[in-house]
């Protein structure tokens, strides 16, 4: 540290200087033109869609790469393919083009909803699904309801491709099992699910445009013969990942889907199943606890309510 030259100054200057400069952007037109540019720079090449956390993360030296290889030029990265028993997103596609797709908000309006939740307009214009997935940030507003729906990634690299569920990709807070480095997300499958199913998402946040949630959640409500078969309920940030209140779903299965009372009660146990810690910038643990309460029964009855 210089003369007259603060802590936070000297760590600054000490990030700049760890920082690698990007020295060039590609543009593969083909997915296997990107994971043969990822392989060719042996780590120093980084994946890149819309940019949104990226960008910044270079800028402050939380991430480098020598070179950028820019996906958002391969069309199978924004296809989005309805089949008889998924949906299929290209995790190129925007957040704004998700949440305005028909199909999607047919089938999956918790996606839809979790995606108009994003950031500001600009931010759902330019910041891509797959990219919310890698930046692993437990509470993105698209990510929760995507592990409520059991989405799987599929995920190809130089070893061959594999197929995940979302919700194992998560290592903790910014830390994804998949490394943007030496492979990239090729498809993001949603199953629909076998009879008849309500989801939704709900949130809450300081203000409407730009505000981190202070608590979301999202659930999905599957029922056979008059009775639950099936319930997922995911909360943030109560986790270092998107939680699951297993307790509460379990709580949930045999019964009715109009039962109120048993709504509430799966909502409580969420609650009960829920450590969120004090934040400066959320809110105390205490406070967003008892939200996640309110937000899980508001999430429970509007999908209990579209099931008729």
């Amino acid at each position: 540290m210089t003369i007259n030259e603060s802590t936070g100054q000297a760590l600054e200057r000490e990030r700049a200087g760890r920082t690698m400069k990007v020295a060039q952007h590609l543009f593969p037109g083909k997915i296997e033109e990107c994971i043969e540019m990822l392989a060719r720079y042996g780590g120093n090449a980084r994946i890149v869609a819309g940019g949104t956390d990226l960008f910044l993360w270079l800028k402050e030296g939380k991430a480098s790469a020598e070179t950028l290889v820019d996906v958002s030029c391969i069309k199978e990265m924004k296809a989005l393919e309805e089949r008889s028993d998924c949906l299929i997103l290209g995790p190129g596609l925007t957040h704004a083009e998700v949440a305005s797709n028909p199909v999607v908000r047919r089938y999956f309006p918790a996606l839809s909803d979790g995606c108009r939740s994003v950031g500001s307009p600009q931010i759902r214009n330019i910041g891509t699904l797959g990219g919310n997935i890698v930046s692993a940030q437990p509470a993105a507003d698209s990510v929760v309801p995507l592990v409520a729906l059991g989405a799987e990634c599929e995920i190809r690299g130089l070893s061959g491709s594999r197929t995940e569920l979302l919700e194992e990709l998560f290592l903790g807070v910014g830390k994804s099992r998949v490394d943007p480095t030496r492979e990239v997300i090729t498809r993001i499958i949603v199953k629909k699910p076998e009879g008849k199913s309500g989801n939704a998402f709900a949130r809450i946040a300081p203000r409407e445009a730009m505000a981190l949630p202070v608590i979301n959640a999202a659930v999905q409500l599957t029922v056979d013969a008059g009775r639950i078969s099936a319930a997922r309920i995911v909360t943030a940030p109560v986790a270092v990942a998107p939680f699951r209140a297993r307790k509460a779903e379990e709580c949930l299965i045999g019964k009715q889907p109009g039962s109120i009372g048993d709504l509430k009660r799966a909502a409580k146990i969420a609650e009960e199943e829920a450590k969120p810690r004090d934040s400066l910038v959320r809110g105390s643990g205490e406070y967003r606890k008892a939200l996640v309460k309110d937000l899980v029964e508001q999430a429970l009855l509007r999908a209990a309510g579209s099931l008729g």
